[in-house]
Protein backbone atom coordinates (compact mmCIF):
# COMPACT_ATOMS: atom_id res chain seq x y z
CA UNK A 1 0.00 0.00 0.00
CA UNK A 2 1.15 3.42 -0.47
CA UNK A 3 2.16 5.52 2.12
CA UNK A 4 0.13 9.09 2.81
CA UNK A 5 2.78 11.03 1.40
CA UNK A 6 3.50 9.12 -1.83
CA UNK A 7 -0.58 8.89 -2.54
CA UNK A 8 -0.24 12.33 -2.17
CA UNK A 9 2.49 12.51 -5.09
CA UNK A 10 0.27 10.45 -6.99
CA UNK A 11 -2.49 12.50 -6.23
CA UNK A 12 -0.99 16.06 -7.46
CA UNK A 13 0.44 14.21 -10.55
CA UNK A 14 -2.74 12.94 -12.10
CA UNK A 15 -4.75 14.69 -14.60
CA UNK A 16 -8.43 14.79 -12.87
CA UNK A 17 -10.20 11.62 -15.10
CA UNK A 18 -12.66 12.80 -17.87
CA UNK A 19 -16.19 12.82 -18.12
CA UNK A 20 -18.05 9.95 -20.28
CA UNK A 21 -21.06 10.84 -22.86
CA UNK A 22 -23.47 8.19 -20.40
CA UNK A 23 -25.68 10.08 -18.34
CA UNK A 24 -24.69 8.34 -15.19
CA UNK A 25 -20.84 8.27 -15.83
CA UNK A 26 -21.45 12.27 -16.07
CA UNK A 27 -22.80 12.30 -12.85
CA UNK A 28 -20.25 10.32 -10.96
CA UNK A 29 -17.76 12.50 -12.54
CA UNK A 30 -19.48 15.38 -11.17
CA UNK A 31 -19.75 14.06 -8.17
CA UNK A 32 -15.97 13.10 -8.10
CA UNK A 33 -14.94 16.55 -8.81
CA UNK A 34 -16.78 17.57 -5.22
CA UNK A 35 -15.00 15.23 -3.93
CA UNK A 36 -12.05 16.45 -4.88
CA UNK A 37 -12.56 19.67 -4.05
CA UNK A 38 -12.89 18.43 -0.70
CA UNK A 39 -9.49 16.51 -0.68
CA UNK A 40 -7.87 20.11 -1.43
CA UNK A 41 -7.95 20.80 1.96
CA UNK A 42 -4.88 17.93 2.32
CA UNK A 43 -2.75 20.66 0.27
CA UNK A 44 -3.13 23.07 3.21
CA UNK A 45 -2.22 20.52 5.92
CA UNK A 46 0.84 19.37 3.46
CA UNK A 47 2.26 22.74 2.14
CA UNK A 48 1.76 24.43 6.08
CA UNK A 49 0.73 22.13 8.59
CA UNK A 50 -3.00 23.04 8.93
CA UNK A 51 -5.07 20.18 9.65
CA UNK A 52 -8.64 21.34 9.44
CA UNK A 53 -11.16 18.16 7.59
CA UNK A 54 -13.67 19.11 5.25
CA UNK A 55 -17.13 20.01 6.84
CA UNK A 56 -18.63 16.21 5.39
CA UNK A 57 -18.21 12.67 5.48
CA UNK A 58 -15.69 12.86 2.50
CA UNK A 59 -14.40 8.99 2.92
CA UNK A 60 -18.24 8.12 2.57
CA UNK A 61 -18.43 10.07 -0.56
CA UNK A 62 -16.19 7.91 -2.16
CA UNK A 63 -17.06 5.36 -1.11
CA UNK A 64 -20.59 5.83 -2.44
CA UNK A 65 -19.15 7.08 -5.48
CA UNK A 66 -16.90 4.04 -6.18
CA UNK A 67 -20.15 1.53 -5.44
CA UNK A 68 -21.93 3.38 -8.11
CA UNK A 69 -19.14 2.85 -10.58
CA UNK A 70 -18.93 -0.70 -9.63
CA UNK A 71 -22.50 -1.19 -10.88
CA UNK A 72 -22.44 0.92 -14.16
CA UNK A 73 -19.35 -1.08 -15.09
CA UNK A 74 -21.37 -4.09 -16.33
CA UNK A 75 -23.62 -1.42 -18.34
CA UNK A 76 -20.75 0.20 -19.97
CA UNK A 77 -18.46 -1.07 -22.81
CA UNK A 78 -15.44 -0.02 -24.95
CA UNK A 79 -14.27 4.13 -24.21
CA UNK A 80 -16.68 4.33 -21.59
CA UNK A 81 -15.49 1.44 -19.31
CA UNK A 82 -12.19 2.43 -19.84
CA UNK A 83 -13.59 6.07 -18.47
CA UNK A 84 -15.77 4.18 -15.45
CA UNK A 85 -12.32 2.04 -14.36
CA UNK A 86 -10.69 5.49 -14.62
CA UNK A 87 -13.16 7.30 -12.47
CA UNK A 88 -12.93 4.67 -10.36
CA UNK A 89 -9.20 4.14 -9.72
CA UNK A 90 -8.95 8.40 -8.95
CA UNK A 91 -11.48 7.93 -6.34
CA UNK A 92 -9.97 5.10 -4.89
CA UNK A 93 -6.79 7.38 -4.60
CA UNK A 94 -8.49 9.90 -3.05
CA UNK A 95 -10.04 8.11 -0.87
CA UNK A 96 -6.24 6.36 0.27
CA UNK A 97 -5.01 10.13 0.47
CA UNK A 98 -8.11 11.46 2.59
CA UNK A 99 -7.58 8.33 4.84
CA UNK A 100 -3.83 9.13 5.49
CA UNK A 101 -4.53 13.04 5.88
CA UNK A 102 -6.87 12.03 8.64
CA UNK A 103 -4.46 9.33 10.15
CA UNK A 104 -2.10 12.36 10.47
CA UNK A 105 -4.38 14.32 12.77
CA UNK A 106 -2.91 16.10 15.85
CA UNK A 107 -3.17 13.93 18.99
CA UNK A 108 -5.45 16.50 21.54
CA UNK A 109 -3.48 17.48 24.34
Amino acid sequence: MLSFRDAYTLWRSLPFPRGAKSEELAFTHSELAGADEYVTTVIRFVERSVFKPAPVDVLAELEEIMRRIEALRAEVTGEELAVADAQHAYAALLHLVYSGFLGQAPSPN
